[in-house]
């Protein structure tokens, strides 16, 4: 592989992959008004979008904002249709092919194959290596203080610089990064760039844990990250030297609830509160089904509960749990689940009594 990324642009730049980008922009979501009005003329609209970026004319559209509150209140900011097929082409024809597989082998964020259960058994297998090699062994636990909000562009340019020498695909790396907000620091949530751009941008700090401080059991899941040492010392030592990277090279915080400790009291990590013989749900986790199963039962005693909706979230929550030993959380849990498709049929039967 090329130490940087050269002569591909002209040849990624087609007709035909900008339409295989709109296809999978559009997957999962093909009824979206947005979207059926783009392809009421479809083949005009890829055209366009083909000749801003060739002429360099192509500029980031404006953002649409909303906030979510699940699992915490964040500001979710979406692009128009149109930029967001050029972030799937961007992604799919230059990071991932070139970018991606130099990412160490214990990042685990946006990488196909990897994912959060796949990081969650990574550590837990550091952790029963470390059991068995010290006994009792110290754990250093940190993320990002409002990460996706602190990266900062210049430096994220300057990194993008050292992967990219191709001028026109800098160029277009130079808009997608420096949009319209003029902000210098922060990259939008929701964007399928940003997640490959934030952890690129933290690629910079796995290769100084791994080669500068030569630590050996490291996994980071985004700005999650978890590390294992023999002492406490060594855990302090590498906190310290941690935070003064971020804050030196990519103007980063740890977060107040960044510490170091003794194994005994496990991990939080990747939804999960991880010890070496077993995992458990996080407490937020189980508050949560337990708060959608009420609202449920209520829907469902009025019967307005979407069913098609409520057991796609089910079965996405059980699959969760799954990875956890959680049996008798899951059997208790879906004693309650159940419940809710009774109170919708009682009222799909007293609505049918009403009309006969």
């Amino acid at each position: 592989m090329p130490k940087t990324i050269r002569g591909v642009f002209s040849s990624s730049l087609t007709f035909e992959k900008l339409m295989e980008a709109h296809w999978r922009a559009k997957l999962n979501k093909p009824y979206k008004r947005e979207i059926l009005m783009f392809q009421i003329d479809l083949e005009s609209n890829i055209s366009n979008i083909y000749t801003n970026i060739k002429n360099k004319t192509y500029r980031v559209g404006k953002y649409k904002e909303f906030i979510i509150k699940i699992p915490k209140e964040r500001l979710i900011k979406s692009l128009p249709y149109a930029d967001r097929i050029i972030h799937q082409w961007y992604v799919e024809e230059f990071i991932k092919p070139f970018i991606v597989p130099r990412f160490i082998n214990d990042s685990y964020a946006c990488i196909t194959n990897r994912g959060t259960h796949n990081a969650a058994d990574k550590i837990q297998k550091y952790m029963r290596i470390m059991k068995r090699k010290y006994g009792k062994y110290y754990i250093v636990k940190c993320d990002i203080k409002k990460y996706f909000y602190s990266i900062d562009k210049e430096i994220l340019y300057k990194i993008m610089k050292r992967y990219i020498s191709d001028k026109d695909l800098l160029f277009l790396t130079y808009n997608l990064i420096f949009d319209e907000e003029g902000e210098e620091k922060g990259i939008p949530i929701g964007n399928y760039t940003s997640q490959y751009f934030a952890n690129i941008y933290l690629n910079e700090l796995d290769y100084y844990i791994k080669e500068n401080l030569k630590v050996k059991f490291y996994v980071r899941y985004m700005d999650d990250f978890v590390i294992l040492l023999p002492t406490k010392q060594e855990a302090k030592y590498i906190f310290e030297k941690i935070n003064c990277f971020l804050k030196e090279n990519l103007e980063l915080e740890l977060n107040s609830k960044s510490r170091y400790y003794a194994s005994e009291m496990g991990t939080d990590f990747c939804g999960y509160r991880i010890f070496e013989t077993h995992r458990l749900l996080r407490v937020r986790s189980k508050k949560r089904m337990k708060m959608q199963i009420k609202n449920w039962h209520k829907k469902a005693a009025k019967g307005s509960m979407n069913e098609k909706k409520v057991t796609s979230k089910w079965k996405s929550w059980i699959a969760h749990s799954s990875h956890a030993n959680s049996y008798n959380l899951k059997k208790k849990m879906y004693e309650k689940f159940r419940v809710c498709y009774i109170k919708q049929e009682k009222f799909e039967k007293s609505k049918l009594n009403k009309m006969y």
